[in-house]
């Protein structure tokens, strides 16, 4: 399928109008803007990918590594560099699954739960920071939103986003 050519006139529009109205334009801004504050309250410790890792090996203990990329939708690739470097760094452990020796289940190591509970404070200050200029029905409406979209084009992710494992014997926890 080829994209459909412009017309004169669609080009010639206000400098940015066309641009400014472009939601892919507009959720790598939001993109920029969530990373800067993520930089900014809850540190360059680790990257948002990492703690996205932490937090849910911290949720879902011996989560295998394919699991863990399903569950937090990144590809198999990404996810057992980034879960080595955490291991280089101490903050996690990776096992051998005993059913399966191709396969590495993943734990945190008591410094990275440690890391985990310093670094959840400073995920809320930015949630609370994103989301401040609107009012509270904005909030829940967009971020219902956003759920909703995200769901809608799942597919269309190099790593579409699976339910996450959950452990029948566990309940949610916070670091």
């Amino acid at each position: 399928m080829s994209a459909r050519k412009a017309t004169d006139s669609e080009l010639h529009r206000g400098v940015g109008e066309d641009l400014y109205e472009q939601p892919g334009h507009l959720i790598r801004r939001a993109h920029q803007i969530a990373q800067g504050m993520f930089d900014e309250h809850v540190g360059r410790e680790v990257t948002p990918i990492q703690y996205a890792i932490l937090r849910m090996v911290y949720e879902v203990p011996d989560i295998d590594q394919v699991g863990l990329a399903r569950a937090i939708g990144l590809d198999t690739s990404t996810t057992a560099t980034t879960a080595a470097r955490l291991e280089a760094k101490g903050l996690l452990k990776r096992s051998i699954v005993p059913t399966n020796r191709r396969q590495l289940e993943l734990r945190l190591t008591q410094d990275g739960v440690k890391l985990l509970r310093r670094l959840v404070a400073g995920v809320h200050t930015m949630r609370t920071q994103l989301l401040g200029g609107l009012e509270p029905p904005e909030q829940e409406k967009f971020m219902a939103l956003l759920r909703k979209f995200v769901h809608l084009n799942n597919d269309q992710s190099r790593a579409p986003l699976q339910a996450a494992p959950i452990r029948q014997s566990r309940t949610r926890r916070t670091p």
